[in-house]
C-alpha cells in the first residue's frame, strides 16, 4: 500500500514563499503548472524534489524557452497531462487516458470532476490577487487511486 505524494504549485511570477515550500516538503515530485517568472523558483523547489514545469504566458525569457507549453507524466502508475492555460487543453484527456489534468492560469483554486478526471488547478502562489487566495495542492497516489487536496497559505 504505497502512497506517493505530489506537490502542485502554480502562477509564482518570481516569489517563492517560504509557506509554499513548507506546504510541498514530503514530496517525491513538484509540478509546476506555468507563470514562474524566475528560474530561481525553480532551484529552490528542487530542493524538495524532482520538478516538472510548463511555460506560462509570463515566461517569455530566454531561460523558459526551454520549456514545453504542455507535458504529461506517467507518475506512480497515472498519466497526468500539465498545462498553463485550461483554456488551451487540445485534447479529450479521458480519451488519452489520464487521471488528472493540472493547469494554473487562472489564479482560482479549485478541484473538479470531469468526465472522469481529476482537473486541479493550485491556485496562485506567487504574489495575492484581487482577493484571491494564495494556495498550493497536493495529490496522493494510492494503488492507482488519486487524491488531491488544496492548501491555504
Amino acid at each position: 500500500m504505497e502512497r506517493h505524494r505530489i506537490g502542485i504549485i502554480a502562477d509564482t511570477h518570481g516569489l517563492m514563499r517560504p509557506e509554499a515550500l513548507k506546504a510541498l516538503q514530503g514530496s517525491e515530485l513538484i509540478i509546476h503548472a506555468g507563470d514562474i517568472g524566475n528560474p530561481q523558483i525553480m532551484e529552490e523547489l528542487r530542493t524538495i524534489a524532482p520538478i516538472v514545469a510548463v511555460r506560462g504566458n509570463i515566461d517569455k525569457e530566454q531561460w523558459a524557452q526551454a520549456l514545453p507549453e504542455r507535458e504529461s507524466i506517467e507518475w506512480a502508475g497515472i498519466s497526468l497531462y500539465v498545462i498553463h492555460d485550461i483554456k488551451e487543453l487540445d485534447l479529450d484527456p479521458a480519451a488519452a487516458g489520464f487521471a488528472a489534468v493540472i493547469s494554473g492560469h487562472s489564479h482560482r483554486p479549485s478541484i473538479r470532476h470531469r468526465s472522469g478526471v481529476l482537473l486541479i488547478n493550485p491556485g496562485s502562489a506567487g504574489p495575492r490577487r484581487f482577493t484571491l487566495p494564495v494556495s498550493v495542492a497536493l495529490i496522493e497516489v494510492q494503488n492507482g487511486a488519486i487524491e488531491a487536496r488544496l492548501i491555504e497559505l
